[in-house]
């Protein structure tokens, strides 16, 4: 019976000092990878919302046994442990090209014209894609627009904008898929989807010596064998 006392008060002690252990690694380091929609500080908000989830065991268990809660624009996040006390999020982010406006929110969509998000709020870098003629729109499911190939188009158009690093604030199309640009006061008629990529490399070439103008650019009789062509530039008062 004594032998069963000593064992039971060496269990206990170990268990005590095994909790104090546990309950003493924190994680303190921090690093996040992988975004750009939100900023370090309100990811790490977001992910480690209570003390118990800056504690590494409680931390690491959540991580393996629980789904990772649902973060607007994130298709989902590892957590990467480099020691007791550093972790690293790694942030998969969801692909968005554009979004449409719809009974007063804001339906960002991929490459294949998938909603992704619903939300009140614009996202900066990701342009509003006007002139859209579509039906009901459900979340998770493709934008219902009679041809599908317009997508093609955005998802073309707003890829050679980014590699130009230029931000639209709209995208427009009209009846003939026709794509006119809105970069603040700056309106730019492309036209159609033909030598796209000449277009916007013309439209950055031409971007400084428009800075704070007001008008519209028309680079819809864009010929690529010409390279001294002259534009039309309509100025507004």
């Amino acid at each position: 019976m004594k032998n069963t006392h000593i064992v039971l008060s060496l269990l206990a002690a170990f268990g005590l000092v095994l909790g104090v252990i546990v309950l003493s690694l924190k994680v303190d380091e921090i690093t996040v990878s992988g975004n750009s929609h939100y900023t370090d500080e309100e990811l790490i908000e977001r992910i480690f919302a209570t003390p118990a989830d800056r504690n590494t065991v409680c931390c690491y268990i959540k991580d393996q046994l629980k789904e990772h809660q649902q973060i607007p624009f994130v298709e989902d996040y590892s957590l990467v442990f480099h020691s007791n006390s550093q972790v690293e999020v790694i942030v998969h982010e969801k692909s968005v090209v554009g979004y449409v406006s719809y009974m007063s929110s804001c339906m960002y969509f991929d490459k294949d014209g998938i909603i992704v998000e619903s939300t009140n709020e614009t996202i900066d870098g990701i342009p509003r894609i006007v002139g859209l003629e579509f039906g009901q729109i459900v979340l998770h499911q493709p934008i219902p627009v009679a041809d599908e190939d317009i997508f093609k188009d955005i998802l073309n158009l707003t890829q050679i904008l980014s590699m130009h690093e230029m931000n639209v604030d709209r995208i427009q199309f009209d009846r003939r898929r026709d794509t006119t640009l809105y970069m603040g006061d700056l309106e730019v008629f492309l036209g159609s989807s033909s030598d796209m990529d000449g277009k916007i490399l013309k439209l950055s070439n031409m971007l400084p010596k428009l800075e704070g103008l007001r008008g519209t650019l028309y680079l819809d009789t864009y010929d690529p064998a010409n390279t001294s062509m002259a534009y039309i530039f309509k100025r507004k008062s």
